[in-house]
């Protein structure tokens, strides 16, 4: 299932607790982010045993575009998480609503 970004804004205005990772690599991430954790998608396979206390949590996963975070949403279902969520259109999909402001 996926996450559009206003939903998830609303998820952060209200303080709402789940497990949040951007999935591009850091130069992307110093550009500009979100505040989540950043686990670049190359590194998802070796550092998802961090998440393995969340795998009936809701886990959000963010990227540029919703690409690469579909990828990691689908690797991280196949190891076992139940409520993976992807963000649709990544983070041009939020500069296009919110320009550069940060949650």
């Amino acid at each position: 299932m996926d996450i559009t970004v206003e939903e998830l804004y609303q998820k952060l205005q209200s303080g709402e607790k789940f497990v949040f990772i951007d999935v591009r690599e850091p130069w992307e991430y110093e550009e500009f982010n979100l505040g989540a954790e950043l686990i670049p998608l190359g590194s998802l396979p070796n550092r998802s045993w961090e998440l393995e206390d969340h795998k009936s949590d809701e886990v959000v996963v963010h990227c540029r575009s919703g690409a690469r975070s579909g990828m990691a949403q689908a690797m991280l279902t196949g190891q076992g998480f139940s409520n993976v969520r992807n963000l649709t259109g990544g983070v041009m999909a939020w500069n296009a609503a919110y320009g550069m402001e940060k949650p």
